[in-house]
Formats: structure tokens, sequence, C-alpha cells
């Protein structure tokens, strides 16, 4: 029989859809599942983009150009413009997906053996894609104690090695929702000019902040032409997931020299995506009103109702639509398979995405868990009732005496 690779072998599971199995199973058995495991907004998608596509003259759907129809481009950079990001349309390739983006800035910027930094808990996938790559992730820890906050630049140095190309950044984060501050993002930058590194930052999540707060690109902050690498995405944005459209953006012209072959050996992305993301970009700025007002609801409801179960640690997230919580059990990986597998309340469960899964440190956050309040405030009210009833009986609960609320 033919091997496989290795390089995919060492690739690890999504830890988001690893129990899809035992979901399904309990929907057979007829328990209803919230499905909290998953950044799937229930919103709708804004209808200037299927208007655009219905508009569409498409008697023959053709190969766009390798960075992206020029059109969507131009309309993208009057996007960001609202953002006070200044780009053009040659310093930006549009991508399938925000992941071919987050792709394309791996391999454009470390080789095989090479490191990249990234502050844990951090998206999943961000191990899988440098795995399979051979790029070495590696991690500097935030904690739980002080809502995920960056890590000190002491700790940054401390990992930086000859291998170092890059450190890697969500901002907004998924999957704690901490939103990196203007101060932080400066001290990144003194790290990444010192060193010479790559500053990648995820910024999917731009558009949902709260409490007042604002979003602050790294291409917004000066001194950072050369340095910076943006990752974006329509997914979250105009609530599009399916749709697979993203953009990787930066001012450093060999990167995105670079980054091009990459993008012509694709060929193009997707012709249809495009259309539809550049009638997306009409959108009114309502819009994002009215959704940010609503996550916020839910984000309220969320923590509100998690701060006042026993045990629960879980910092007030400020941005994107996820809550990442300590709870008060053995192992939250086997919780999250047990709320599936032997547990309901009234006909009902939740689903969860087990917190070690984003980590690449060993033993961390084997008592945490990622929900995303992606649902409606009475469905995840109810889902935080079958949360609450689960941790009273879980035979794996931990006794108050046991619970380390230091350790992360």
């Amino acid at each position: 029989m033919p091997t496989t690779s290795t390089r995919v072998a060492n690739t690890p599971s999504s830890p988001i859809r690893r129990l899809v199995p035992y979901a399904e199973a309990a929907k057979k058995r007829g328990v209803g599942v919230f499905h909290l495991n998953i950044g799937q907004p229930d919103i709708l998608t804004p209808k200037t983009g299927v208007k655009a596509l219905q508009e569409a003259d498409l008697a023959v759907i053709a190969y766009s150009h390798s960075a992206g129809m020029l059109s969507y481009r131009e309309k993208l950079v009057e996007f960001y413009s609202r953002y006070e990001v200044s780009v053009t349309t040659e310093q930006m390739i549009v991508t399938n997906g925000g992941s071919e983006a987050l792709l394309f800035a791996l391999l454009a910027s470390a080789d095989a053996g090479d490191e990249v930094i990234v502050p844990e808990p951090f998206y999943a996938n961000y191990n899988g894609f440098a795995k399979s790559l051979d790029i070495n992730i590696v991690p500097i820890t935030a904690h739980i104690e002080n809502g995920f906050a960056l890590p000190a630049m002491e700790d940054f140095e401390k990992k930086i090695s000859p291998k170092t190309k890059a450190i890697l950044i969500c901002n907004p984060s998924n999957p704690t929702g901490y939103l990196y501050s203007v101060e932080e993002l400066e001290k990144l930058r003194s790290i990444v000019q010192k060193h010479d590194l790559f500053l990648i930052a995820d910024e999917v999540y731009r558009d949902f902040c709260y409490e007042g707060q604002k979003h602050t690109s790294i291409l917004a902050i000066e001194g950072m032409d050369e340095h910076a690498i943006v990752i974006d995405s329509i997914s979250k944005r105009y609530s599009a997931c399916g749709a697979r459209m993203g953009v990787v953006l930066s001012k450093n012209e060999h990167l995105m020299t670079e980054a091009m072959k990459l993008a012509q050996a694709r060929l193009s992305p997707s012709s249809l995506a495009q259309i539809l993301g550049e009638g997306l970009i009409d959108t009114p700025q309502s819009y994002f009103a009215e959704v940010t007002e609503e996550y916020d609801k839910r984000r309220q409801t969320v923590i509100k109702r998690l701060h006042a179960m026993e045990g629960v640690v879980c910092p007030n997230p400020k941005g994107a639509f996820y809550a990442f919580a300590k709870f008060p059990v053995d192992n939250a990986d086997t919780f999250c398979q047990w709320l599936l597998e032997e547990f309901s309340h009234n006909g009902k469960t939740v689903m969860m995405a087990p917190g070690a899964g984003f980590y690449d440190t060993e033993g961390l956050g084997t008592q945490e868990a990622r929900i995303a309040y992606v649902l409606n405030s009475d469905d995840l009210n109810t889902a935080m009732d079958c949360l609450e009833a689960a941790l009273k009986v879980y035979p794996g609960r931990l006794k108050v005496n046991e619970i380390n609320l230091d350790a992360n």
C-alpha cells in the first residue's frame, strides 16, 4: 500500500470540528444541539451581494486576474480607506478565503524549519497550516487571569531565535475575543523592527468591537510598511462564510511579488465570489451598527450567564464573537464529548470547542473551551440553561477546593 505524507500525518485535526460525529449521533437520538463550537453566524447575508450576482452578465464565467478582478480590488481600496488604511490595488491579492491568504502569507515569509511566534490560545488552524508547511509554531502563552492580554515584550525576546521569521496575531482574537490596543501594537512594532521580522495580523473580525473600543489595523501603524502582512475575509464581516473570499495585504513590494507566484500557480480566485464581494462592499454602514449591536447583546447574555455559574472563569471579550472560558471540570475535552454523548436538558444539549486544541503547549487549556455566541439571545439563554444544568451533574466536576483559578 502506498504511504501517505508525514507532513499531513503531523497536521493536527481541528478541535472545532472534531466532535461533529458525536453531535450528529445526538441529533439522531432526537437531542437538539446548540452549536456554540463554530463561528457560523446566523445573521443574514446583506442583499447587496446577492443582487450583484443576480445582475451580473455571466455568459462566460471566466478566470479573473490572479490578484483578483481590478474592479473588486478598487472597491477594497475604498473599503479600507474607511478604516484609515491607505493601500493600492497592487498591495493586495484576493484569495479563496482567509485560509488561502494565511497560506500565502506563511509561504512567502517563512521556509520549512523556520519559526513563527504566536500568542496562545490561537485559532487552531494556524497550527494546522504551519505544520503542513513544515513551519514551526513557537507559542507564547497569554493568560486567562489578565484577560489574555499581549504577553510581555521580554517574553517575546526569549522566544526569538535565528529561525524566527514572523509574529502572528489575530485582532480581535479568535478564540478569546481579546482586542489589542494601539499601545500593544506599537510594542509589537518595536520587536519586529528590532529583529527584522514580519508581523502577520489576522484582522477578519475588525468590524466587531464593543464597549466603545476601536480596532486599529497594523497597516495604520507608522513604520510598518515593510513588516506588516494583513489577512482579511468577507466571511464574518458580511456573514458570508461559504463564499470563501479573502485577501492578503502588504506594502512590502518584494513579499507581494513573491506571493503573486503562488496566486498565479492557483490561477485565480473565484469570479462568482468576487462579484458577490464587490456588491457586499456597497452594504450601508448602518448594517454594521445593527449587527454589532446584536452581537453585543449576545455577548452580554453569555458573559452574564457564565459569570453566574459557580467555578466558571471567563474574561470579558471586547471584540469578535467568542468567549473563552475555564470550567470546573477534570477535562474539557471529556466534558464536551460527554455533553453530546450522555447529557440532555429538556431534550437539548450544547456543543463547544475544547480549549486544548487552541494551544500548542502541551497541558494547557485542558479545563477551557471556546463559545461562539452566534445564536440569537433566546437560544443562547437556553443553551446556557443546558450548560449550567450539565455542570451540576457532570461526573468529573471539580469540587470548589479542587479548582485552581490561577492555573492556565
